[in-house]
C-alpha cells in the first residue's frame, strides 16, 4: 500500500475494530476518489474492511452519469439496506459521489436508509463523516485542513497501473450531459501536487500512470500563465522516467487537440501514442444540437493530421446515437465515418434522456427501441474495426506490464496489457508460459488473437 500525508491532517483515538467497506459505481474517475478517501480513512485509523459483513460502516461512491447508473446507484443502498434489516450485517451506510451532488437535499427524504450524504465537492471530509455515523466524533479529534482543490491527495494503489486526476468539473455543457451539474465548473489541478501524487504512486510500484478528468486537453486554461496539457506532460514524463513507466491520457477532446499538444504525444518518449477522442457523432447538425462544435470534415482533417504526425498511433472514440432529432441517415454517416477512419476501440452509447439537461427538452426523441437498434448497428462495424486491430498486433514483440497473476484450469497465466491496450479498457495479453511479478515490464510475442484480447508468449525482460 503507498501513502502519503498531504495537507489533510487527522490525530484522532479510533476503537481498534473501526473498519470501512467501499462500493464503487461508475468511471475511473469515482475509483481515485474512493481511492482517497480510503487513504484518508485510513490515516485517520479506519481500516477498509473486504466483505461487507465485517464492517462498522459501508461507503457506496455513486454513479449518475445515465439514468441506469442513478438506478443502480440506487439500487445498490437498497440491496445494502435489505442485507441490514435481514441480520446480515449492521453497518450505516454512506452515500457520496454524484447522486448525492446531483439530487442533494431531496434524497433526504427518500432514502432513509443512508445515515449521510456526502455530495463529490464535500468527500475531503469523509473522516468527519464516518466518526459523526459511528458516534465517534465526541471531541477526542483534532483536525487540521489545508486544501486548494484539495490537490495534496494520499493514495492507496496496488498493482501496475494508477489513474491519477488532472481536473475535475466540466464547462462544455454538451446537451446530454449532466456532469457540470454534478461536478460544477472546471478546474485544473496544481502541477506540483499532480507530479508528487504521480512520483509517489511510481514509488510504490506503479509503472503506469493514465491521466483523467472530464475534459483534459484544456488542463491549464484557468491558471492563465502559459502552462497546458503539452507542458504537463513534460513534466509527469520527467517523474516516470526514472522508473521506465509509461504515461497514458483518457479523454482528449478534438478542440484540445492543438499542435504543442500533438507535438508532445509524438516526442515524449514516457508519453504512449495513444489517442482518446471522444466524438459523439460527425454529423455537424447533430453536433450543434449537441452543444459541440465540428464537422465529418474537420474530424477527417483532425485525425488525417494525427496520422501523418504520429506514425502508428492508436485511435479511440466514443460514439453517441439516438440522440433528439437524428435520422437513420444521420446514422449511416456516422457509421461510414468510423469505419473508414478506422478507429482501433470505439465505445457505443445509446442517448439517454437525463433530467436537467437540454437534450430531455428537445423535440424528436427517438424511440427506446431505434436507440438500441442503432447501437447495435454501430457496435457490429466497431467491433470488427477492433478486431482487426487487435489481430494486426500478431507477430510483433512489444512490452507488456503484468497486472496480475491468474490460476486456471490449465496452471498459471500472467495477465498483462501492452502500450496499445489502455487497462481496464480494452483487453488483455494472456501469458501462459513464463515467470515475472506484478508490476514488471516484460518483453512479449503476440502469437494470437481472439477478439479484443491477445495471447503472448515472454522473449525476455524489457
Amino acid at each position: 500500500m503507498v501513502t502519503r500525508e498531504g495537507a489533510h491532517v487527522y490525530n484522532v483515538e479510533v476503537t481498534p475494530t473501526a473498519c470501512c467497506h467501499f462500493i464503487t459505481l461508475g468511471c475511473a474517475k469515482n475509483e481515485v476518489d474512493t481511492d482517497r478517501m480510503r487513504a484518508l480513512l485510513d490515516h485517520a485509523g479506519v481500516k477498509e474492511a473486504q466483505d461487507v459483513t465485517e464492517a462498522d460502516v459501508v461507503i457506496v461512491n455513486t454513479c449518475s452519469f445515465l439514468e441506469t447508473a442513478t438506478r443502480e446507484s440506487i439500487e445498490t443502498i437498497l440491496e445494502i439496506a435489505q442485507a441490514r434489516a435481514e441480520g446480515q450485517m449492521n453497518a450505516p451506510i454512506i452515500m457520496c459521489g454524484c447522486v448525492p451532488s446531483r439530487y442533494g437535499e431531496e434524497l433526504e427524504g427518500e432514502l432513509s436508509e443512508v445515515a449521510a450524504f456526502v455530495p463529490a465537492q464535500e468527500e475531503d471530509d469523509i473522516v468527519s463523516t464516518v466518526f459523526r455515523v459511528l458516534g465517534l466524533d465526541d471531541g477526542r479529534r483534532e483536525q487540521s485542513v489545508a486544501s486548494d482543490h484539495g490537490d495534496d491527495v494520499l493514495r492507496t494503489v496496488e498493482g501496475a497501473s494508477a489513474y491519477v486526476k488532472i481536473s475535475d468539473g466540466c464547462d462544455r455543457f454538451c446537451a446530454f450531459c449532466a456532469i457540470p451539474f454534478i461536478r460544477g465548473a472546471y478546474h485544473s489541478r496544481d502541477s506540483q501536487s499532480i507530479c508528487d501524487e504521480v512520483k509517489t504512486l511510481m514509488e510504490g510500484g506503479v509503472r503506469e500512470i493514465v491521466l483523467i478528468g472530464q475534459d483534459t486537453g484544456v488542463w491549464g486554461c484557468d491558471f492563465n500563465d502559459g502552462r497546458d496539457l503539452a507542458w504537463l506532460l513534460e513534466e509527469v514524463a520527467r517523474v516516470v522516467r526514472p522508473y521506465d513507466g509509461w504515461v497514458r491520457v483518457l479523454y482528449l477532446q478534438p478542440e484540445g487537440m492543438t499542435p504543442r499538444l500533438i507535438n508532445a504525444l509524438r516526442d515524449i518518449p514516457e508519453v504512449l501514442p495513444y489517442i482518446d477522442i471522444p466524438i459523439q457523432h460527425c454529423s455537424e447538425r447533430v453536433l450543434a444540437r449537441m452543444g459541440r462544435s465540428g464537422s465529418e470534415q474537420e474530424l477527417r482533417e483532425l485525425f488525417a493530421r494525427l496520422r501523418q504526425q504520429i506514425p502508428g498511433m492508436v485511435l479511440r472514440t466514443t460514439g453517441l446515437v439516438g440522440f433528439p432529432g437524428e435520422t437513420n441517415e444521420d446514422v449511416e454517416e456516422l457509421v461510414r465515418f468510423v469505419d473508414e477512419i478506422g478507429f482501433d476501440y470505439t465505445s457505443v452509447f445509446a442517448y439517454s434522456r437525463e433530467d436537467g439537461t437540454a437534450a430531455a427538452l428537445m423535440d424528436g426523441q427517438v424511440d427506446e427501441d431505434e436507440k438500441i437498434e442503432r447501437a447495435q448497428h454501430l457496435t457490429d462495424v466497431t467491433e470488427q474495426l477492433g478486431f482487426s486491430a487487435t489481430a494486426s498486433h500478431v507477430g510483433e514483440t512489444v512490452d507488456v506490464i503484468i497486472d496480475g497473476v491468474e490460476e486456471g484450469d490449465s496452471g498459471v497465466e500472467l495477465i498483462g496489457h501492452a502500450w496499445f491496450q489502455a487497462p481496464d479498457c480494452d483487453g488483455a495479453v494472456h501469458i501462459q508460459s513464463g515467470e515475472a511479478t506484478v508490476g514488471q515490464k516484460v518483453r512479449c510475442r503476440i502469437v494470437d488473437a481472439f477478439c479484443y484480447e491477445l495471447v503472448g508468449e515472454v522473449v525476455g525482460d524489457c
